[in-house]
């Protein structure tokens, strides 16, 4: 891997430690990283400041990992695209800047996935919204993209090493969501679901 190359995956990582949940959580009166789940990410950010706010965390969690995607892809095309995406959503994940305390990465994977193979993220979304809908969990759909995104890029034909990092991506989502899995396992994620909803 080049010098440049390098610098590129470095940035990557650099713009995922971008704390999108903690400015608008300030911005509207709250910290998600103390409130609700303590996740600084959309699902929780949603729970504590509704509909808006979430979508502005998504929106700006999953722009992260687009633009890392995107400038690997200019630099050195698609298999550095997916290595400065990784880089993004692990800087997410674990944020130098926040002591290593960060999201669970869904919304900055789904960005680097839109960017590197949007002919898999594009019929997977509909997937994670019916998911969601039907369960009411986030988590759900979350943990249904991480496990089929791989397969997709096998069947559209992605060099190995793509497949296998957007496979580590998954990995690492999933490993993320094991308290959720917990919970959906004894059937108590969709009482906190509503919990969180109504508020205290």
């Amino acid at each position: 891997m080049s010098v440049l190359a390098v610098a590129v995956v470095i940035a990557g990582y650099a713009l995922g430690t971008f704390p999108t949940a903690v400015l608008v959580g300030r911005r509207r009166g709250f910290d998600p990283t103390t409130t609700g789940s303590g996740n600084p990410g959309a699902s929780n950010a949603t729970r504590i400041g509704g509909k808006r706010a979430g979508a502005l965390v998504l929106l700006g969690d999953a722009g992260k990992g687009a633009v890392a995607a995107g400038l690997g892809y200019a630099v050195d095309g698609r298999t550095l695209a997916w290595f400065a995406g990784a880089a993004a959503v692990a800087g997410h994940l674990w944020p130098v800047t926040r002591g290593l305390r960060g999201g669970k990465g869904v919304a900055t994977a789904a960005g680097v996935a839109a960017v590197c193979a949007p002919l898999a993220a594009l019929p997977l979304a509909p997937v994670f919204i019916l998911l969601v809908k039907r369960t009411g969990q986030a988590a759900v759909g979350s943990l249904a993209l991480a496990v089929l995104l791989p397969p997709c890029l096998v069947v559209l034909g992605q060099e190995p090493v793509e497949v296998a990092v957007a496979a580590a991506i998954g990995l690492v989502v999933v490993v993320r969501h094991r308290s959720n899995i917990a919970q959906l396992l004894d059937g108590t994620d969709a009482a906190s679901e509503r919990s969180a909803r109504k508020g205290p």
